[in-house]
Parts: structure tokens; C-alpha cells; sequence
């Protein structure tokens, strides 16, 4: 899960990146899930690391998506409130750990994610 791989600078950079771009979601709707896939769409086919991390990427922000639809859903029996605080810095805090992991050429694989691109 976290062994290091023999990468280019290139594909540490663009592994980061794809991590990195799902941030884009807290200043455009959405951007939490078109960041990490345009960036995953560009370098796929050229960047094998690119591939592997964007669809980690790219499944993380999907599932945290409906996790956040049922917390929103659950603020009507008032503990969404707190569940979308937790979902939201549960988010932020694993976007940074991949992204430095990611930098560092380590293989990483997001907790709690339901893989629907393999």
C-alpha cells in the first residue's frame, strides 16, 4: 500500500497534482471531482502513477460525495450537522496525506472509499 516506487520527477508531480486538484471543490461546485479527473484524463495514458492515484482520486471524491448527501440528508434528525464537519475534514486531512505521499513517489490508497473506476 505505501511502498515506494522508482518514478519520474514528472509522475510525482502529476501523482500530487491529481490529489491536490480535488481542493478545487471548495471554490467550484463540483471541482472536487472534475480536478482529479480532468488531470487524470490528460496524463492517464502517459503517466501509469497518474493512472493508478487519479482513479484513487477520482473513487475518494465520488464517495465522499454520497457521504455527504447522507449527512445533508441526516441534518433533519440534527446529527448531519456534525457528520458533514467530520466528512469535510476527513476529506481535507486525506487530500494532504495523499498528496505528500503522493510527491514522495509512495503507492496510496484512500480509507473508506467505495472503488467504482478500477
Amino acid at each position: 500500500m505505501d511502498k515506494l516506487l522508482p518514478l519520474s520527477q514528472e509522475e510525482k508531480t502529476f501523482g500530487m497534482l491529481v490529489h491536490l486538484s480535488a481542493l478545487a471543490g471548495y471554490f467550484i461546485p463540483a471541482g472536487n471531482i472534475f480536478g482529479p479527473l480532468i488531470v487524470w484524463l490528460i496524463k492517464k495514458d502517459q503517466l501509469p502513477y497518474v493512472d493508478q492515484q487519479g482513479k484513487e482520486a477520482i473513487n475518494f471524491q465520488i464517495s465522499i460525495l454520497i457521504y455527504a448527501v447522507v449527512s445533508a440528508v441526516l441534518i433533519l434528525v440534527l446529527i448531519g450537522v456534525v457528520l458533514l464537519i467530520v466528512v469535510g475534514l476527513f476529506n481535507l486531512i486525506y487530500i494532504v496525506i495523499a498528496s505528500v505521499k503522493a510527491n514522495n513517489g509512495e503507492d496510496f490508497r484512500y480509507p473508506l472509499t467505495i472503488r467504482f473506476i478500477k
